[in-house]
């Protein structure tokens, strides 16, 4: 049978379109594929969180969800992976996720990737001078997302969003829109006399 996006379960379309954005040649350093699989549990274990509040309660159950449980999976895998894993966007709904100004700029850069059309590779993981890490990958906005991204979002949605995050920006979203991205940071490494 011939199934398209829109009739495939969310939490897939979620794993998918991360999937759909790696390379299938891995760069040598091991902390490339180390970053895909903590940004990948990241989006899995929110994402069945999601859709487990969405089907149980719709998007207030789910704004609930993000606010409450998306910090704690963050922290627990950096904890367990040796790097901070999280989120960030240009469009902030949490202000904790503000990207600094390499995040903005590899941010506006999936931005341009993505209009120039679907063949583009979207990641990115860059080392610096003193041993540390960065790696990016797109969160790309599906069907699923709108009831709390999108343009159009229901009064008692709105006013759920006022209340858990009263500096929200994330809205006004299309589907196949930069949401944001996962970001994994790995410190420099100790020196030997450290």
């Amino acid at each position: 049978m011939n199934r398209g996006i829109g009739d495939m379960k969310p939490g897939l379309m979620l794993v998918l379109s991360l999937s759909a954005a790696l390379p299938a040649v891995a760069q040598d350093d091991p902390r490339l594929t180390r970053s895909r699989e903590a940004a990948m549990q990241l989006q899995q274990e929110l994402g069945a969180r999601l859709l487990a509040a969405l089907e149980s309660g719709g998007p207030v159950e789910a704004i609930g969800v993000c606010s409450v449980e998306a910090a704690p999976i963050a922290e627990r895998l950096s904890a367990q992976g040796g790097a901070r894993v999280g989120r960030t966007a240009l469009k902030l709904r949490n202000p904790g996720n503000a990207p600094d100004a390499g995040a903005r700029a590899v941010l506006a850069a999936f931005e341009r990737e993505l209009e120039a059309g679907p063949t583009a590779r979207l990641e990115r993981f860059e080392t610096q001078p003193d041993g540390s890490a960065r790696y990016m990958s797109p969160i790309i906005t599906q069907p699923l997302c709108l009831a709390c991204h999108g343009a159009e979002i229901a009064p008692e949605v709105a006013a759920t969003l006022a209340e858990h995050y009263p500096t929200d920006q994330a809205t006004g979203f299309a589907v196949g829109d930069l949401r944001g991205a996962f970001q994994v940071d790995w410190p420099a490494p100790l020196a030997p006399d450290e």
